[in-house]
């Protein structure tokens, strides 16, 4: 005849299962409630153990990648730049390779930021599920929380935006002449929410990135040195016209100018005429950046050359000639 062990002597069904925890803790223990709690005691710790170790691996992994691929050493274009078209003047030199750094780490932040927020966040979303969380109300509950924060943080989310898409494309970068609406000047720095200008008197303007509808970039490629001269009306313009292919083509081969033009001086002719003055116009294709300096030389050169051959300005002279 067969004894019926009590139930309380009596190995849970668990320990069936070949293979299973509880089938090894009930071995090792002879206990019923550690065998039956072992999915609570050792199985889920472990695998919640676990994700949390292979969560921080791949974030460890995928930083190294982005560490790798926007280093820049100096001597070659980062990796993760190569796709990327940059439109940085070669001729500013160091200036280009601390705006290629600069670009690098941007992105490389925004890619770290990215990567800890998908691994992590579905690192926590399996870790719910592990311990048995129902995730629907948890997920409308964040979802009606982002959308608060949203409409809470939306200009600081477009400013985000916006700095992250002016780095990616290299609209500007630092030490590039800028007008973006509100001020123009050099830039001083870029950052993913503000962009640093200085003006030409000095002050310094903190424009938010958000804010800045267009950009006009006077840095890139290369920029044209725009002359405009009045004379007088009755002026030989033909005359006038020699004067300035003359001596535009002798300052702009000469030292310190024959460095920063890339294309000889282009007399356009007149420009316009108004009820004082007719207006002839000259075009230097210069370095980016140089416009400025090159068009204050030729003025003064051609201001002279004006002078000495006799070309009356506007309105005639404004101080008399001295007698005899």
């Amino acid at each position: 005849m067969t004894t019926t062990l009590p139930f309380s002597d009596q190995p849970p069904d668990c320990t069936r299962v070949d293979g299973s925890w509880c089938q090894q803790v009930y071995k090792l223990t002879n206990n019923e409630w550690l065998a039956a709690s072992a999915e609570w005691l050792v199985a889920r710790p472990l695998r919640i153990l676990m994700i949390i170790v292979i969560a921080l691996l791949v974030r460890f992994l995928a930083n190294r990648l982005i560490d790798r691929m926007t280093r820049d050493t100096g001597k070659k274009t980062p990796a993760l730049l190569r796709p990327l078209r940059e439109r940085a003047p070669q001729a500013l030199g160091a200036l280009v390779s601390e705006r290629r750094a600069q670009r690098a780490r941007t992105i490389g932040s925004v890619l770290k930021s990215i990567v800890s927020f998908v691994v992590f966040g579905l690192a926590f979303i399996l870790i719910l599920g592990e311990l048995g969380l129902n995730l629907a109300p948890i997920v409308a509950s964040a979802g009606i929380v982002g959308i608060a924060l949203g409409f809470g943080a939306q200009n600081l989310v477009r400013d985000f935006l916006s700095g992250m898409f002016m780095v990616v494309e290299d609209q500007y970068g630092v030490g590039d002449v800028v007008d973006v609406g509100p001020a123009s000047g050099v830039v001083e720095s870029v950052g993913l929410r503000v962009t640093t200008l200085r003006d030409v008197n000095g002050t310094v303007w903190y424009v938010r990135n958000g804010e800045i509808l267009r950009v006009g970039n006077s840095s890139q490629g290369f920029a044209v040195a725009v002359l405009d001269l009045p004379v007088a009306h009755g002026t030989d313009v033909a005359q006038v016209v020699e004067i300035l292919a003359r001596v535009g083509a002798e300052v702009t081969t000469a030292e310190p100018l024959a460095a920063d033009v890339l294309e000889p001086p282009e007399v356009l002719g007149v420009e316009k005429i108004t009820n004082e003055a007719v207006t002839i116009r000259m075009t230097i294709k210069v370095r980016p950046g140089r416009q400025w300096a090159v068009q204050r030389a030729l003025r003064a050169k051609i201001m002279a050359a004006f002078e000495e051959a006799g070309v009356e300005p506007p309105l005639g002279r404004l101080i008399p000639p001295a007698a005899g």
